[in-house]
């Protein structure tokens, strides 16, 4: 595996590093090599499945991906969290054909430029949700409200990663067949609703159509 790191978010134009992960979905390995000349890629890197919305982000790729492969872009989704715990999650909360990958060492989000922020940052922001949070909370107690909520478990291996990547930033990644990056999506910290928030389907649906001609 590539574990070279990059000091900012990869863009439209930069060559795609290759990364060989774990497979959640099925049984062994998963390469962004192995889509090279055969399809774009849209590539989601995550946070570990504890982080209420990097599950919602997961869930919004498998409901984008019947129109995604409509075009011949396919979608791949990379969680922080260890393997075996990855599959038990799925298995109970089915994505059907969407290929998920485990990275509990991030090292496909240093590959991409996703860097790693110091928890008296990710603590110093206040999240508002209205409708979904009783008041402006900090990151861990969202996290923690939103679980109890979603009755998410969290298990030793969610606690393992939550202690080594909470200040990991996300993003998604448009890849074309020859492995360029076409249009990117990373995460910004800031208060409100930007730290959490997902890419715009028609940007991603339009970005989509240019890299399937």
């Amino acid at each position: 595996m590539s574990t070279s790191s990059v000091d900012r978010p990869l863009q439209p134009g930069d060559r795609a590093p290759n990364v060989v992960l774990n497979a959640i979905s099925r049984e062994g390995k998963i390469a962004l090599d192995d889509f090279r000349g055969r399809s774009p890629l849209l590539i989601g890197l995550f946070r570990g499945l504890h982080c209420p919305f990097c599950r919602r982000h997961v869930a919004a790729m498998a409901q984008l991906k019947p129109a995604l492969r409509e075009k011949g872009v396919e979608c791949l989704a990379v969680v922080n969290t260890p393997v075996e715990r990855a599959r038990l999650y799925f298995r109970y909360h089915p994505a059907p054909d969407l290929l998920a990958a485990s990275d509990p060492e991030r090292a496909s989000h240093r590959a991409f430029g996703l860097r790693e922020v110091g928890m008296d940052t990710v603590m110093a922001i206040r999240i508002h949700l209205p409708g979904e949070l009783p008041e402006p909370m900090d990151v861990l107690a969202m996290d923690e409200f939103l679980n109890k909520k979603e009755g998410y478990e969290i298990t030793e291996a969610d606690q393992q990663a939550m202690a080594s990547g909470s200040g990991q930033l996300v993003g998604q990644f448009l890849i074309d067949r020859a492995g360029i990056v076409r249009w990117n999506f990373t995460e910004v910290l800031e208060d409100g609703l930007n730290t959490f928030r997902a890419p715009n389907p028609e940007e991603l649906m339009s970005a989509a159509s240019q890299v399937a001609h």
